[in-house]
């Protein structure tokens, strides 16, 4: 198992950015992840894409037992703004070192531990993640479970039963050098388990917000951060998330993100076409 970042060289606050939209169940469960940690030197921003008053009160019961600070940012939905309110959520944040987190996806106790000792300066971290059945989401959600603590035999159980797609992931291995094996390939990096740099981000001016509606606003942002003299580090086998199960997403937008992300492969820029220095008040 790696072990968490020791010294002077490795001591720097994190932002855990998690991201939201109308299921404060779920984002419940994430917080009580995110309340387990044994690394405690972080911080959490929810960026919230619009929800109602449900997921605002779920956040505020948070904010007295979360054990590290709780931000909440907000915007109206319209449409889905993922990218923007991930901006929102980075232009609040105060840490050096930031981790994306979708907010149905439930962090174990390890997590922010693993991402300190797998941050690297000039490289990002991109986590796995395990997806739940809707039939054990809806056991978790309902009955309160906490599978974030179960130990392997129990997880194997429900693997067993259909419930989780794959378990293997979520060992905790070395790996050493295989980490950078892909280090020049953006392909499949997914803005669900996330980890960069504060001044990385800067430099590209973080994500692009013309990407509306579902897809590749991640791709965007890991084509640019390459071209930023970044390169990718692999974080499956230490810092894996239980993917909540969720409706099928409307990728009505997907033609339209492939467009701008084509425009991207044959240009040369950097910086995002609206990113964090286009942001705008809410509202």
């Amino acid at each position: 198992m790696l072990q968490a970042a020791r010294g002077p060289a490795l001591s720097f606050t994190i932002t855990i950015i998690v991201a939201t939209y109308e299921r404060p169940d779920a984002l419940d469960a994430v917080l009580r992840g995110l309340s387990r940690q044994t690394d405690r030197d972080f911080e959490v921003v929810v960026a919230d894409d619009g929800s109602g008053p449900a997921t605002a009160a779920v956040v505020d019961s948070w904010k007295p037992k979360l054990g590290a600070p709780l931000i909440h940012v907000w915007h109206p939905h319209e449409k889905f703004r993922l990218a923007e309110i991930r901006n929102r959520g980075i232009a609040a944040g105060h840490g050096e070192y930031f981790v994306f987190l979708d907010g149905d996806c439930i962090p174990r106790p390890n997590f922010v531990a693993q991402h300190r000792a797998l941050a690297e300066r000039g490289w990002f971290v991109t986590g796995n993640r395990v997806l739940f059945s809707e039939k054990l989401t809806r056991e978790i959600l309902d009955q309160g479970l906490t599978p974030e603590i179960w130990d392997f035999a129990t997880l194997r159980k429900h693997q067993r039963a259909g419930g989780i797609n794959r378990i293997r992931s979520l060992l905790s291995l070395p790996l050493g050098p295989l980490r950078k094996w892909k280090a020049k390939n953006w392909k499949t990096v997914r803005g669900c388990n996330l980890g960069i740099w504060r001044e990385d981000l800067v430099r590209v001016d973080g994500f692009d917000s013309n990407f509306r509606g579902w897809g590749l606003e991640d791709s965007d942002m890991a084509v640019r951060l390459m071209r930023g003299g970044c390169r990718r580090k692999e974080g499956r086998f230490a810092t894996g998330v239980l993917h909540l199960w969720h409706p099928f997403q409307d990728r009505s937008s997907l033609t339209e993100n492939q467009k701008r992300l084509d425009e991207l492969a044959a240009a040369s820029r950097v910086r995002a076409v609206s990113g964090l220095s286009a942001l705008k008040p809410a509202g």
